[in-house]
């Protein structure tokens, strides 16, 4: 709750700055109005009560009313929610809401396709850090209403030893046991594999998580077999709509997507006074 009223908070400093002086130069001080947001489009609906908060925090007066709540399919046309109030609140307000509003719901939305194309798989989509700075708890939060699920949140939550770290610790069995000394027992230990020489190193030190980097159908489905259940799969790199159903087949459990939140296209949706 803090961190979204913190993003918010942002936004509308960087938005309003010293103040709107469309607004103030057009809309009579205290003209009241109606208005309604509305789906130009398709799409999953997340975000609803983040742009509410936005309203609620520049007027607490603002009225509200939505007709629709996360993770509704909403088809274009649509009348998302009505909102009635000051009219210079509505329009200093309406380009935050949206732009947070439009982002969660194309998040969703783009999760919501992934996690229909691996049905019937033991696949599970989870998403990446790749989110937009500043945005990540709302990032995350889309996901989650697409079907998605979470990996590590942050630096601080998990521990993921990667190439880089592999190269700077002298190698998966050094990096992992040094790993073992300094976490605690509560953290899983994740290790950025390339080939099947790699994976026979996670196995041996004992990885939890064994992340599949990389690797083409056929080595993922080998590394797979060879990992068995003695460590969580996980299929990362060049991951997308037409291939993903494929690697889900390997039989990996876990398929991590930046594009989930790294290049998703925003949802078309308009505020209108009515």
């Amino acid at each position: 709750m803090f961190e979204v009223d913190e993003i918010i908070t942002r936004a509308l400093r960087e938005d309003i700055g010293t103040g709107d002086v469309t607004t103030r130069a057009t809309v009579p001080p205290g003209r009241q109005a109606r208005a309604q947001l509305v789906a130009k489009d398709d799409f999953v609906l997340c975000g609803i009560e983040v742009a509410r908060q936005v309203f609620s925090r520049l007027d607490p007066d603002i009225c509200f009313e939505a007709l629709k709540s996360d993770g509704s399919r909403v088809g274009r046309g649509e009348v998302l929610a009505w909102l009635k109030g000051d009219a210079a609140q509505l329009l200093q307000g309406e380009r935050v809401a949206l732009n947070l509003l439009q982002r969660m719901s194309g998040i969703a939305t783009t999760t919501a396709a992934y996690v229909a194309a691996v049905t019937g798989s033991n696949a599970t989509i989870v998403d990446t850090r790749k989110t937009m700075p500043g945005l990540r708890v709302l990032d995350k939060y889309a996901v989650r209403i697409g079907g998605g699920q979470n990996h590590r949140t942050s630096l601080y939550d998990g521990v993921l030893i990667k190439e880089n770290h592999i190269a700077a610790a002298g190698g998966i069995v050094p990096a992992v046991q040094r790993a073992r000394t300094q976490v605690p027992h509560t953290l899983k230990i994740e290790v950025e594999t390339r080939d099947l020489d790699e994976v026979r190193q996670a196995l041996e030190v004992g990885a939890d998580i064994i992340m599949l980097d990389n690797m083409n159908l056929e080595q993922m489905g080998e590394a797979v077999t060879l990992i068995g259940d003695r460590a969580l799969t996980e299929a990362s790199g060049g991951v997308n709509l037409d291939r993903v159903a494929a690697i889900a087949a390997t039989g990996v459990r876990l398929i991590s997507v930046g594009a989930l939140t790294h290049s998703v296209r925003a949802a078309d949706i308009s505020l209108l006074f009515t």
